[in-house]
Formats: structure tokens, sequence, C-alpha cells
């Protein structure tokens, strides 16, 4: 008997995820019982689609699955979640009732990776501050000034902090470039894949000798403002710090306050709160260049993160080991 498939996901943040090719791929494994994702659990509608299924695929936007939801899914055996964390998504119910977990975490950390990677050599080129000296300075003697500094890609040192699985992408896309890496994460012990050509040091040796910081680590209570103020001073005179991982990593105050020092640069991508107050300086500091939270999959790039779920779906019902699954104890390290 072939499995029974909803969708529980934010349909305006969910667009591209499944496109017309990917349903049908996965009708091909499972009877899909309702197309439309449930954006609420409550209703008497959604309450019957969990009494049919097996497999629900949650993505942005999925409303929490608590235990009041896993009692009304009595044969729900796979949540698949076709994004990335999915830490505030489930409960310890869902585990409990012995239901398997797979995301497509992977799936995302492609595209943070890729922008990170163009972060680093936009920062390490100061393309930023030349865009800016040259509308103002059309003779381009500003620019020029610039280019005389000790700017540029070689032989610069890239300290990656955290080596999860976007730091260890990162890293690895890292090795083709005339870069120093440094890595600091003090679960990686030595002989760890992520340390072939990269070097292994505590946080204040890679913020005192990076030119520039990437930050790749999860957002955990014993890494909430792991940067501040003193790691901060440890910076080079012209380093720039990128951060695509969580807001909450860096003690905010303390950056703005370096960055109106004028003394670093910094590539912002997440900021806590998610988004900055209005007449926040980052929104106005030359030497920020802010973003809002975009690293991750956009437009077609969502296309990765159905994918990749359908392929977990196939290998579940396949009866094969999937290759994302979340054990529980894993949870907690998660980003």
């Amino acid at each position: 008997m072939r499995p029974k498939l909803a969708f529980a996901m934010a349909a305006d943040k969910t667009r591209h995820v499944f496109d017309a090719e990917a349903l049908d791929r996965l009708a091909g494994v499972c009877d899909v019982v309702r197309p439309e994702p449930l954006e609420d659990f409550s209703s008497a509608e959604a309450r019957a689609v969990l009494g049919e299924i097996n497999i629900l695929v949650t993505g942005w936007g999925c409303p929490m699955v608590t235990a009041e939801v896993v009692k009304a899914a009595p044969n729900l055996k796979l949540i698949a979640h076709a994004a990335g964390t999915v830490k505030f998504t489930l409960d310890p119910a869902v585990y409990a009732a012995g239901i398997r977990v797979t995301h497509a975490a992977d799936a995302n950390a492609v595209p943070v990776a890729e922008f990170t990677l163009a972060a680093i050599i936009f920062a390490n080129k100061r393309v930023f501050e030349l865009r800016d000296r040259y509308r103002a300075d059309p003779s381009r003697r500003s620019t020029y000034a610039l280019m005389d500094e000790p700017i540029g890609n070689y032989h610069r040192t890239i300290g990656l902090v955290g080596a999860s699985r976007i730091g260890r992408r990162v890293a690895r896309m890292l090795r083709g470039f005339d870069f120093t890496v440094l890595v600091s994460d003090p679960f990686v012990q030595p002989g760890d894949p992520v340390l072939a050509g990269a070097e292994l040091v505590d946080l204040e040796t890679l913020m005192a000798r990076s030119d520039v910081v990437s930050i790749h680590a999860p957002s955990l209570p014993s890494t909430r403002a792991m940067i501040g103020a003193s790691q901060l001073r440890l910076m080079k005179d012209g380093a720039a710090l990128i951060n695509t991982a969580r807001g909450a990593l860096i003690d905010e105050a303390a950056l703005i306050a370096e960055l109106e020092t004028g003394r670093i640069h910094a590539v912002i991508d997440v900021t806590d709160p998610e988004i900055p107050e209005r007449g926040s300086p980052l929104y106005s500091l030359p030497n920020v260049f802010l973003t809002p939270h975009v690293a991750g999959a956009v437009g077609t790039e969502r296309l990765r993160l159905g994918q990749m779920a359908i392929e977990e779906i196939e290998r579940f019902v396949a009866g094969v080991p999937m290759e994302f699954e979340i054990e529980p104890a894993l949870l907690e390290r998660l980003a």
C-alpha cells in the first residue's frame, strides 16, 4: 500500500520549492492527500488530513508540530522538512512517538556557502568601498588611492568560526584560492577532514590573524554573543566580518560600536532582532553591507530543498537509509 502524504508550510514563503516536475515525482511514490499545504493544524479539515497521512512534508512557515498534532496523526511515520532547521518546528513528542525526521539543510547550505565566498572575495577587494568612492569621485583619484593599499585576494587569511555544514562547504571552496584558512570550533579534533588545507586555532587567535572572519556556528545558549567587544577589538584594522549564520552570535551593540570607529567593515545578512530597529546604524554605516537574510535559498534555489526532501522520501519508501535523518541527540547542536 502506497504511503499517503501531505504538506505543511506557508504557501507564500515556499514558492518554487515544489514545482510541477517535483510534484509528479512525489506522486510516483506516494498518494498526495492534499496538494495545497496546511498552514494551520487546528481546523477540522487539517485534522482529517493528519488522520490519514504517513508522511508530512514541512517547510518555512509550518505551524508547530505539537504533541496534540502528533496525537491527531496516529499513522505518521516521517516528517521531511524541505528547509533548514527544525528546532522551532518540532515538539519532543515527535521523537517520542517514533516519527523519523529528515531535513534539507544540506541543500540550503549551497547558496549560503556561495554567498559567503562572494562576500569574502568582495570584502578583500573592498568592492563596496570602491563603488562608493567611484560614485563620489568619478575622476577615480580616490579609487586609485585605495587600489594602491594592501587589499585584494592574494595571500590573505580567512577565519571560519564554526565547522558546520556551511562552514565545511566554505572551507572546501577556499582551497582553490591563495588563502590561509583558519578554523575555530570546539568540536573539531586533529585529523578532521575540514582541516585539510586549514589550521585549527582558538577563537582569539582566529580573530587576531584573519583578514576576513566568517561566522558559521549554530545559535545555542552557549554561543549567544560569542563575538563580543573583546573579540572584535582583536580584529586587524581594515579586516571584515561576515555573518550569514545567526544574528544572536554577535553582540550587536559591540559590533556597531566597533564599526562606528571605521576600523573594520562588515557584510551582515542576519541580525538580532531579525529586522533591525528603524534608525539602526547598520542601515546607514558606510562600512556595512547589510542584506535582508538572503544568503539562503531564494527564488529558484529553493528547488534544491524540494528535490532533497523528495530524495529522502524515496529512500524512506524504498526502505533504505536516509542520508539526512536527524537523530534526537544531534538536534541541540544544529543551527
